[in-house]
Order: structure tokens, then C-alpha cells, then sequence
């Protein structure tokens, strides 16, 4: 269903008509009203940084034929003269026009111009009384018509879902929108060269699959017509990079969109972009000090040092970062004791002192983990490893040498949500299989979330998997933390909504 319900602030009908009128007007007197031929030679941004010092000599040698192009964002009419706004991909431009220069019949059509409009201008540079730099226009032209009017109450929380609906409005009019977004793309540039300049290799795998793997989440289906057969779109790139680890690529990394056929919330989207990467011959310790030294060149790129805010928070992302085990977080942050958590009975009995509404019927390890859920997760706003994750929960991971029950794994918390994700990787294909068949029971008694068996997987691993160490970092999330953004809606261009009813 098309979404077409009106922007909150729209202005009426009429007033689109009067718009549609006035581009009829320049089509009944000849003019190109969508022309393609026109080159700008600076960008607003471009003029600031070559002309901002410029003293009023420099300025009367500057080039004559500055030509600019951008969308009209304010104008102020004052009889044979006015000023405006030119908003281009950087940043915004004055530009004067009067008619004694430009002419009688153009200032003419400068009148039938409104606020949203493209156009182009040419001119030379001066300063005003002011000392505001400012082009003046020799000729403007229309290269687009607006023919809706932009929304007059746009900025503020009431509009809030409207800009994700209509996110081209949103970086039309809210600047710091666009500067998110020109954040998240050097967020991910720089990721690459960090990877790049350590050995890894970018790669793609298949966002089709067969068999749904490498996470516990419920897969979209679809339907492939001329193989006549299901596929299900990736929840996870995982058994894809691991294979290449046995062909020989020691260290993969990708880039790429995931998709999980689940809930939406601030902190979760069900198309969404992740960062995963392996490394032969690692362990999930090294991966610790990776990810320390990875967050802290983001910071410093990115945000410019290691203190940022998020939210309420001043967040000090100087390593080295504090370790705790699941238990120990559920103690430090839940008020619990050790004995307690030493059984499903302990467990049970916490809960229940606290009224903590957890599935009891499951295992040890999956009630542990909803524990820590909900006692500790919240709390945990400065950077934090959690280890200590039982092997219930972690069908890929590696168990620990010391205590079987574990597994060699951690989670990154911070601002109280998790990050990333990772573990030393399970590389014995008889343990494997058997955590596969585990959980085909466990989808046989209902959790759709399960891993299926990947025989291909478990014949690949029987080829000789090196010992490796993999992690997966949610994207979102992590430009969520770099941006103070409250919602993954604020930094994901177009979010999934809800159609909305006209």
C-alpha cells in the first residue's frame, strides 16, 4: 500500500495549485522548466572555505561567473531587490539579486519563484554591511519546481514520525539530520580502513540462503519461482565467513545488511546493517583488545576523543574496559548472591525475591541470561566485557577449558545496550553437530528461533577450521552511540513503519 496520508504542517491544496500554475506560466512563455545543462563551478561549502578571509579587494578579483545550484530555503522581498537563501549539499549560501542588474524580465521570474525551488544563479561575491559573505546574482535560473509546499511546523518531537516517513523532508530542513548521516558514512569508512589496514579481507556473502543460520532469530521466507524452492533472507553472514577461514582467507571481514523477522523499537529494526569479522588463530581475549582499539580510533575520527555524551551520559571510552562474568554482573548491579546463582532453584528463588517476570521452565543458562536481561543490562553505561555466557545460549562458540558449561564468549555493553558480540569459534564438527541436533529439539518444542542442521557447515569444519575467533557489531547501534541518538530511527535513512491510512 502506497503511504500518501498528508505531512503534519502541509500547507493546502491551493496553494499546490497555485504552484502548478506558476510552472505553466514558464511552459506557455518557452522556458525549459526541468533543464539539464547547467554546472556549477563551486559549492556553497567550497565559496565559505576559498573566500571567508577574503578582504573586499580579494573579493573585487574573485571570479565574475561563481555559478551555484541549490534549493531555495528563505527569501526576503524588498521591492526591485532581494536577498535569499541557497541550501546545496554542504551548506547554505546568500545570494542578492536586484533588478537594475539582472534585468527586468528575470527579476520577473525570480518573483514567481518559491521557497523549495532549485535553482542555479551566477554571479561575483561582495560582503554586505554586515560583512555576511554574499553572492550577487547576474542570472538565476529554475531548475526544478517545488510544487508542494514545505511543512511550516516541521522541526520538534510532534513531528517526529512524519520525518521518518518523509525522510527527504527531514534533510531538506533539519541540518543536523544530514550531519548524522555524513556521520554514519565516515563511521563506516573508517571501519574499512581499520580492517583493511590489518590484513583482513572485505568479502560478500549470500543475503539469500537455503538454510538459516549463524543466529538464534526468526528468518523472512521467500520463494524462489524457477528453482521452485524457499530461500530465507540472512539473520547472520556467520557460517558463510567461517567457511572462508577453511579455505584459507585468515582473516574476512563484511559489511552488510541482516534481516530478522522480529519486533520494532528504538533499538531494533528488522532490516539493519552489521559489521562481522573473523580472524584465525585469535581468541575472544584478542578480540577484547581489537574491539577496545577499534572504538577508540571510531572516537577519536569520529567524535574527536574519547569522552562522548549519550544521553544522560558521559561516557569515557579510555581503555583498558572493565570485565565481568554474567554472574558477576547479576551480583554487582542485581543484588544478588553467589549461592544464589549457583542453581535453577537459587535462580528461581531470586526471582521471586525480586519479581522478575523470567521463563522459569527454561534451563539454567537461558533463565541466567534473562536474569542479567533484566537486573544488569540497563546499568552496564560504561564500555563493559561480559563473559561467562553457558553453552545453552551459544551453539557456535567454543566451550571454556576450565568449565565446560561455559563457553569462550563476550558481549560489549555500553550506554546499557549491547554492541557487539563475539567468541572464540566452535571448530570440532562432532561438537557441532551435536549443538545442531540440540537445538532441532529445541525447535521441535517451539523455538523457531533455533538453529537448523547445516550439514555443509559441519562437512566444511570436517575439512579443518584454524583456530579463530569472530565478532559482530551492530552498526546501528554503534552510529546510535557516536551520534547521541535515542532511536535506531534516527540513523537509519528510511526505517520500516507501519502504513500509514490516508
Amino acid at each position: 500500500m502506497v503511504d500518501n496520508a498528508p505531512i503534519p504542517g502541509e500547507e493546502s491544496s491551493e496553494q499546490v495549485e497555485v504552484r502548478k500554475q506558476k510552472l505553466e506560466k514558464l511552459k506557455a512563455a518557452g522556458a525549459s522548466v526541468y533543464p539539464n545543462d547547467f554546472k556549477p563551478n563551486y559549492s556553497a561549502s567550497a565559496i565559505a572555505a576559498s573566500f571567508a578571509a577574503a578582504s573586499d579587494e580579494a573579493l573585487a578579483a574573485a571570479p565574475q561567473d561563481i555559478r551555484v545550484a541549490g534549493r531555495l530555503m528563505a527569501i526576503r522581498r524588498m521591492g526591485k531587490a532581494s536577498f535569499l537563501h541557497l541550501q546545496d549539499r554542504r551548506a547554505r549560501l546568500q545570494v542578492y539579486i536586484q533588478q537594475n542588474t539582472v534585468g527586468e524580465q528575470m527579476y520577473g521570474l525570480f518573483r514567481g519563484l518559491d521557497l523549495g525551488d532549485i535553482v542555479s544563479v551566477e554571479g561575483h561575491l561582495f560582503r554586505t554591511r554586515t560583512k555576511e559573505l554574499t553572492l550577487e546574482a547576474h542570472e538565476i535560473r529554475l531548475l526544478s519546481k517545488c510544487l508542494r509546499p514545505l511543512p511550516e511546523k516541521w522541526h520538534g518531537l510532534a513531528d517526529v514520525e512524519a520525518r521518518y516517513r518523509h525522510r527527504y523532508l527531514d534533510l531538506m530542513v533539519n541540518p543536523e539530520v544530514r550531519q548524522v548521516f555524513e556521520k554514519r558514512s565516515k563511521i563506516i569508512r573508517s571501519i574499512r580502513r581499520f580492517f583493511e589496514d590489518r590484513d583482513f579481507l572485505e568479502v560478500e556473502t549470500p543475503m539469500m540462503q537455503a538454510i538459516p543460520g549463524g543466529a538464534a532469530a526468526r528468518p523472512f521466507i521467500t520463494h524462489h519461482n524457477a528453482l521452485d524452492m524457499d530461500l530465507y533472507l540472512r539473520v547472520a553472514p556467520e557460517l558463510f565467513l567461517k567457511r572462508l577461514l577453511v579455505g584459507g582467507f585468515e582473516r574476512v571481514f563484511e559489511l552488510n545488511r541482516n534481516f530478522r523477522n522480529e519486533g520494532i523499537s528504538v533499538r531494533h529494526n528488522p532490516e539493519f546493517t552489521m559489521l562481522e569479522f573473523y580472524q584465525a588463530y585469535a581468541t575472544f581475549d584478542d578480540l577484547m583488545a581489537l574491539t577496545e582499539e577499534l572504538f577508540v580510533t571510531l572516537a577519536g575520527e569520529v567524535c574527536g576523543g574519547l569522552q562522548i555524551k549519550y544521553g544522560d551520559h558521559a561516557i569515557d571510552l579510555t581503555p583498558p574496559w572493565r570485565r565481568l562474568s554474567i554472574a558477576e554482573a547479576i551480583v554487582a548491579h542485581g543484588g544478588a548472591n553467589e549461592e544464589e546463582l549457583g542453581s535453577v532453584e537459587g535462580l528461581r528463588q531470586f526471582c521471586a525475591r525480586k519479581q522478575l517476570h523470567v521463563d522459569l521452565s527454561a534451563s539454567y543458562g537461558n533463565v541466567l541470561v534473562e536474569v542479567f536481561e533484566e537486573v544488569a543490562e540497563a546499568r552496564l553505561i560504561q564500555p563493559t566485557f561480559i563473559t561467562g555466557y553457558p553453552i545453552e545460549v551459544s551453539p557456535l562458540a567454543r566451550k571454556n577449558e576450565k568449565n565446560p558449561a561455559l563457553v569462550d564468549r563476550f558481549e560489549l555493553y555500553i550506554g546499557g545496550r549491547e554492541l557487539a558480540n563475539a567468541f572464540s569459534e566452535l571448530n570440532d564438527p562432532a561438537d557441532q553437530r551435536q549443538r545442531f541436533l540440540e537445538q532441532m529439539e529445541a525447535r521441535k518444542a517451539g523455538d523457531d528461533t533455533a538453529n537448523p542442521i547445516d550439514d555443509d557447515y559441519v562437512r566444511a569444519l570436517e575439512y579443518g577450521m584454524p583456530p579463530a575467533a569472530g565478532e559482530g557489531i551492530g552498526i546501528d547501534r554503534l552510529v546510535m552511540l557516536f551520534t547521541d541518538s535515542a532511536s535506531i530511527r534516527d540513523v537509519i535513512l528510511f526505517p520500516l513503519l507501519r502504513p500509514q491510512r490516508s
